[in-house]
């Protein structure tokens, strides 16, 4: 009876020491997995900037990154809606709501990032009152480049562009005065960094321009971009509340970060919310 207890014990320690063991292990499990990610964006300053000023930050809280970078618009927000990356950086919320409304996707643009404002570049000449009667200028034939590019050109009073109209979408049928008559191009936004040579102005998206070795700080002038073209980190709207969400928000407003835009990425304007804070 005795012998029979003992045995009945040591089975009963036995199972409880063995269930505390599982448990353990299905805990480290699952925390090493939320700890593993992969984040994305398309090659140029924007995986540049993950590499230099995001990652480090994860690694430093622990995260195991992988960076996956793409050659278009598209694949980026696909395998972040499908779950093949946690996160993405290469588009601006404009762009985000267009893709979810056509797509079906529910991806939230997280927090604003300092961006490559657009160029305008010159080969012919330093200044803006240089440009002559006429003169070719080169802009991009894509309805968001085009309207940042028209209403920079206003700014700068080159032009006046209606100012009724949706300044997201202008279009050169907008332009209600152009006092030196200037001939405008519109091509393919990745062919505007070769159109400097063969025009007397050509306006040059910043990742174009960045990706063509050029610097920004020798354009004629630069873009004073609105928040809603500048560049977002994005997640699933599902993860919007998530830890790893409060991390990357974290990071990308510590100075850390400013640091290194400031150190790594000159010329990329600045969010309004990290010029006024």
């Amino acid at each position: 009876m005795k012998k029979w207890f003992v045995a009945f014990v040591l089975v009963i320690v036995a199972a409880a020491l063995a269930a505390c063991g599982n448990g353990d292990s299905k805990d480290t499990t699952k925390e090493t997995t939320s700890k593993t990610i992969t984040v994305g964006a398309t090659a140029g300053p924007y995986s540049d900037m993950l590499k230099k000023a995001i990652i480090p930050g994860l690694e430093e809280k622990g995260y195991k990154v992988t960076l996956k970078e793409f050659s278009d618009y598209i694949q980026p927000n696909n395998a972040l809606d499908n779950g093949d990356i946690d996160a993405n950086l290469f588009q601006h919320s404009i762009y985000l709501k267009n893709f979810n409304k056509e797509n079906g996707t529910k991806l939230k643009a997280l927090i604003i990032v300092p961006t490559a404002p657009m160029g305008f570049f010159s080969s012919k000449y330093k200044t803006i009152a240089d440009l002559p009667e006429g003169a070719k200028i080169s802009i991009a034939n894509d309805p968001v480049n085009l309207a940042r590019t028209l209403k920079t050109l206003n700014d700068e009073g080159l032009i006046e562009v209606d100012p009724d109209v949706d300044p997201l979408v202008a279009s050169t049928k907008d332009i209600t005065k152009n006092p030196k008559n200037f001939e405008f191009r519109e091509i393919e936004a990745g062919g505007l960094p070769r159109a400097i040579e063969t025009s007397d102005l050509a306006g040059v998206p910043g990742n174009f321009a960045l990706a063509a070795g050029l610097d920004l700080q020798d354009a004629l002038f630069l873009e004073n971009m609105p928040d809603q073209y500048r560049n977002v980190v994005a997640v699933r709207e599902a993860d919007e509340k998530s830890q790893l969400a409060k991390d990357l928000k974290e990071i990308v407003e510590s100075k850390d970060f400013e640091n290194t835009i400031d150190e790594q990425f000159k010329g990329f304007g600045k969010p309004d919310w990290m010029k006024n804070r």
